[in-house]
């Protein structure tokens, strides 16, 4: 096995042991993205001098003793976080010469870890897609067959662990933007709750969904990284007060031994798994279905119940999250007018005329359908139609899992409908795109946490399962996770 190709577990066995350097770790996985980026484009800045000056501290620091989970670890992360002297772009060609002069919380925390920042990858512009197709630098191809879309936005970050350029990734998910490129690639793709991790340095898209993610190779990896990014951030006041909970012990509950019995009926006696029936229509493909059964069946080996349940207002959840994003965005991108950010100054007549060539030149398509509907959306007149009403019923979403919940300790899904589509398959459906959000939206709007792992194949492609639990019940996903993911 080549390094990059490690988990951190394994790569965390072999640094401690002496075995290989945390130089050695990054250098293999800078050399994979040299050799696979031409083609795949998931990397859009490459830190390659930084990353191995960090790779030398975090040695210093092995051969001093020091022993913790993410020291001398390489990781990628979205090019939507602020990273101090790195280039920030968001995907924008707004952006494009932006260098933030601060870290993001989850940067800086990686940073006191000792986790090795190689550098930050493609997304759809200022993370508005499902595909990364949106990007002013190039679309993201997927590594498993590259005429096909990774997923979106956080499509640079997945597609990252999934061609092992990294060992982990953080990405950003509002919608899904986790959870769809890693049931596109094959990985694990964690969405926690909201508030769960400090957003601050996360540039804004719709501030109350927006959340931070992590993309694995395992739930154990995914555990070890939320772990450490975790907690309450005094620079953001959404952050969560409660306490963290061990989430690498949660997954660790299990002893899983080559000779371990996973199908001992009492191994998850008592769990109770729902099953929403309005996740499962007639249409969703048949194979998918299958694969999602046959994951059900895993569980239900191991002595879990599996219980139907009912979310009525799933039927509006994609319907709400197309009002309320926009016109979030819409509030949040009014700050990028060409002045204060990166893009070229260009000389016009007066500043109405600034505005509109900086921003109509800077933003690419996508961004300006979505100023322009939630603009419309929030405009006198229309905000009760829209904004407040799609609030309410929102309301009404959150209503719905937390009944399932009683009856219930976690939901079972698909993440997506189908397995990754041909790049500009849908390119001129917007309709389309937007409906890739139907698994994952509705926990996004109710601040749950999400998880999606690997589910077999569907045509050769990957297909994803989704774990959701009650707010702030990271553990018990990961828990499950990790069971489900075990062969």
């Amino acid at each position: 096995m080549n390094l990059n190709e490690l988990t951190i577990k394994e790569a965390r066995l072999k640094l401690d042991s002496g075995k290989i350097s945390s130089l050695d770790l990054t250098s293999a996985c800078l050399a994979q993205i040299k050799k696979l980026n031409p083609d795949i484009n998931a990397v859009l800045t490459v830190c390659e001098e930084s990353a191995l000056a960090g790779a030398k501290d975090a040695d210093a620091r092995l051969k001093k003793g020091e022993r913790t989970e993410l020291l001398g670890i390489p990781y990628l992360c979205k090019d939507n976080f602020t990273t101090k002297g790195i280039r920030t772009t968001a995907a924008s060609k707004i952006l494009e010469n932006y260098i933030a002069p601060y870290d993001a919380t989850v940067i800086r925390k990686l940073k006191e870890a000792g986790a090795v920042l190689l550098g930050k990858t493609n997304l759809d512009e200022f993370a508005h897609g499902a595909s990364t197709e949106n990007s002013a630098y190039g679309v993201t191809k997927n590594p498993l067959d590259l005429s096909r879309v990774a997923g979106g936005s956080s499509g640079g970050s997945t597609a990252g662990v999934a061609a092992n350029m990294c060992i982990f990734a953080i990405g950003s998910d509002t919608g899904g933007s986790v959870r769809c490129p890693a049931s596109f690639c094959g990985i694990v793709g964690l969405k926690p709750s909201y508030g769960r991790v400090s957003r601050f340095g996360l540039l804004s898209m719709t501030s109350s969904t927006d959340v931070v993610g992590v993309l694995a190779k395992t739930p154990y990896d995914t555990a070890v990284v939320l772990k450490e990014i975790a907690g309450n951030d005094k620079l953001d006041a959404t952050s969560a007060p409660e306490k963290i909970t061990d989430y690498k012990e949660a997954v660790n509950s299990f002893d899983f031994e080559d000779d371990f019995d996973k199908n001992n009926p009492e191994l998850l006696k008592g769990l109770r798994v729902g099953w929403p029936k309005e996740y499962y229509l007639k249409e969703l493909n048949p194979e998918i279905l299958n694969n999602m059964k046959a994951v059900a069946d895993k569980l239900k080996a191991a002595g879990a119940e599996i219980k139907e349940v009912s979310l009525p207002y799933t039927k509006y959840c994609v319907p709400v999250y197309y009002i309320i994003t926009p016109s979030e965005i819409s509030s949040n991108l009014a700050r990028f007018d060409g002045i204060g950010w990166g893009l070229a100054k260009h000389e016009t007549a007066n500043l109405q005329e600034f505005y509109k060539t900086n921003r109509g030149l800077g933003f690419g398509a996508e961004t300006k359908r979505r100023i322009m509907l939630g603009t419309y959306a929030l405009s006198a007149g229309y905000y009760e139609a829209y904004y407040k009403k799609a609030q309410a019923v929102r309301t009404l979403i959150i209503e719905d899992f937390n009944k399932a919940f009683k009856d219930v300790d976690i939901l079972l899904t698909p993440t997506e409908p189908h397995p990754a589509f041909k790049i500009g398959a849908n390119s001129n459906d917007v309709l389309a795109m937007y409906l890739e959000d139907i698994f994952v939206s509705g926990a996004s709007l109710a601040g749950l946490p999400a998880i999606s792992i690997p589910a077999g194949l569907v045509d050769g492609l990957p297909v994803g399962a989704q774990l959701i639990g009650p707010r702030l019940r990271e553990d018990l996903i990961l828990k499950i996770a990790e069971f489900i993911s075990k062969k």
